[in-house]
């Protein structure tokens, strides 16, 4: 197994990645989408990937792709006097289904979770669904003392 991270080179495999998983979670619903979505994706990636605000790392395995899991890094109104506040938001962990429970999500989390480190992220959220959530605790992460809520805005798409 390879555990590599990403650069701007792998934008196509990003993509490719990104919308693997949106189609396995059954977040796109027409053939159209995809069109919009590859080049929308396509921006995202080479506005972020060359500042460090998005991280992705893949396993690989005899020249397949197994596992990914993508990191974005925001920086919030410092906490204290003496920092800075990073804070990390992870999704788009998926592995596909060929390669589950060998250990591929937890490498790509483990390279992920020392990057987010290395950056001075102070705290990392992700959504998990019910079968991921025994490889995050098993990372260290934890049910918040806050209720996570959500408010859907209806914005222009351009």
């Amino acid at each position: 197994m390879q555990i590599r991270k990403t650069t701007v080179e792998d934008i196509e495999l990003l993509i490719k990645l990104r919308i693997d998983y949106l189609l396995d979670e059954n977040n796109i619903k027409s053939i159209d989408d995809v069109g919009v979505l590859k080049a929308k994706l396509c921006d995202y990636f080479k506005k972020w990937i060359p500042v460090d605000g998005l991280i992705a790392y893949i396993a690989e395995q005899n020249g397949d792709i197994c596992s990914t899991a993508f990191l974005s890094i925001v920086e919030r109104p410092p906490r204290t006097a003496d920092s800075s506040y990073l804070v990390g938001t992870i999704y788009n962990v998926y592995t596909y289904p060929n390669h589950r429970r060998k250990g591929f999500a937890t490498e790509v989390m483990r390279a992920l979770l020392l990057e987010a480190k290395q950056h001075g992220v102070a705290s990392l959220d992700l959504l998990s669904t019910n079968d991921g959530k025994h490889l995050y605790k098993k990372l260290g992460f934890e049910l918040p003392s806050y209720t996570f809520m959500r408010k859907k805005l209806k914005i222009a798409l351009t």
